[in-house]
């Protein structure tokens, strides 16, 4: 999440609080339209933080 916390700042002209707040919106909206079990696979993707990490392919993992 902290990449997209830095992208809304930069981009956005947000403040770090101000990118988070509406993240957290944005995750929750999200949440509440997707089935539970899916919850566990978009906390992963957010999460994810390093150039490394592959969310959409654990999430895609987590599917089969």
């Amino acid at each position: 999440m902290e990449d997209l916390v830095k992208k809304l700042t930069e981009e956005a002209g947000l403040t770090e609080e101000q990118a988070l707040q509406a993240l957290n919106v944005v995750k929750e909206y999200i949440m509440s339209k997707v089935p539970p079990m899916m919850h566990p696979m978009i906390d992963s993707f957010l999460a994810a933080k390093q150039d490394g990490d592959d969310p959409l392919g654990d999430m895609m993992k987590n599917l089969g």
